[in-house]
């Protein structure tokens, strides 16, 4: 990201698309009982968090253009138990989502947490108004972004603590170098970028240890393959966002993205479900963290976890 400011219209163009799930057909996943999130197996973030592939990601549980509180609140909080109950131990959240209303109403639902739940949050974007998306890297706002994301969450320390992306208007090395010395005193585990180039990661991992990158991938736009060869290389967990393509951005060849659809179809499944199976079985350094403000398609994408391709049908899609 290189422009000062990230405007609402480039932040969510596709995840309406990507998150809303509009239209999609609904595979269900509650015939008999509803797919776990460890039929996608696991990984271990930082070498000692195992968690599920499959997470959930917690920007929709908010209000329209991920701004105020949502809709039903009470629903919000039952979506996010339901995620535990069908085994997600990994929700990623951020305080700009709402800003603020995400993380608070995870420790509203989930608290006192699961052992094994694995809260990831992200600080360094800032939400003047509903439109607007601006960058803060600077040290001093990731300490009080951080502290804050603390208090929201109800936690002592922060299990995955990310830059949410970095800021053109200040030194990476200074901002990076703030999450360490948090690191340090204890108030964050382990650290994750987001938004990042491979220059970019390779500068922050000589500051820290860096053990995920959250970048926007999927079948229709693969920019951030570099990143993930890195990830794969050398054990970083790399989170996806925005997994379905969309044709505003799309970055990829339009024939992968008629492929899945095609094998969505042929296989009696959602293509967001086929679009989800697809990055489980790109690499296992991949873990999907899909958003939705619905049960039913949390369930529905949920169920993707068990969803396996052949060779064959990969090669497809390419």
């Amino acid at each position: 990201m290189t422009s000062k400011t990230i405007t609402r219209r480039r932040f969510l163009q596709t995840s309406a698309a990507a998150l809303g799930l509009a239209g999609l057909p609904l595979a269900s996943a509650a015939e008999g009982a509803a797919p776990q999130a460890a039929a996608a197996g696991t990984f271990k973030i930082g070498g000692d968090l195992a968690v599920c592939r499959m997470g959930f990601g917690a920007m929709r549980i908010t209000g329209p253009g991920i701004w105020g509180e949502p809709a039903d609140p009470v629903e919000a909080r039952k979506l996010l138990r339901r995620a535990v109950d069908l085994g997600v131990n990994l929700i990623d959240t951020a305080d700009a989502y709402g800003p603020e209303v995400s993380e608070r109403l995870i420790g509203e639902a989930l608290y006192p947490y699961p052992k094994d739940l694995v809260i990831a949050t992200k600080g360094g974007l800032t939400r003047p108004s509903r439109e607007r998306w601006e960058h803060d890297g600077r040290p001093e706002h990731l300490r009080q972004a951080c502290e804050a994301s603390l208090r929201r969450l109800r936690l002592d320390r922060i299990d995955l603590y990310q830059l949410h992306a970095p800021d053109p208007k200040v030194p990476l090395a200074d901002s990076i170098g703030e999450l360490a010395r948090l690191q340090r005193e204890g108030k964050v585990r382990h650290v994750g970028v987001s938004n990042f180039s491979v220059d970019e990661l390779k500068l922050a991992r000589g500051i820290i240890e860096v053990v995920s990158v959250q970048n926007r991938y999927n079948v229709g736009d693969r920019r951030s393959e570099d990143v993930l060869r890195v990830c794969a290389a050398d054990g970083l967990a790399f989170l996806p966002w925005a997994p379905l393509a969309s044709p505003e951005r799309e970055a990829g060849p339009s024939a992968s993205i008629e492929a899945l659809g095609q094998l969505a179809k042929r296989r009696g499944v959602s293509v967001i479900q086929a679009a989800l199976a697809w990055l489980l079985a790109r690499s296992p350094a991949i873990l999907p963290i899909p958003g939705t403000s619905s049960v039913a398609h949390l369930e529905e994408n949920v169920a993707a976890a068990a969803l396996r391709f052949t060779p064959e049908e990969l090669a497809r899609v390419g």
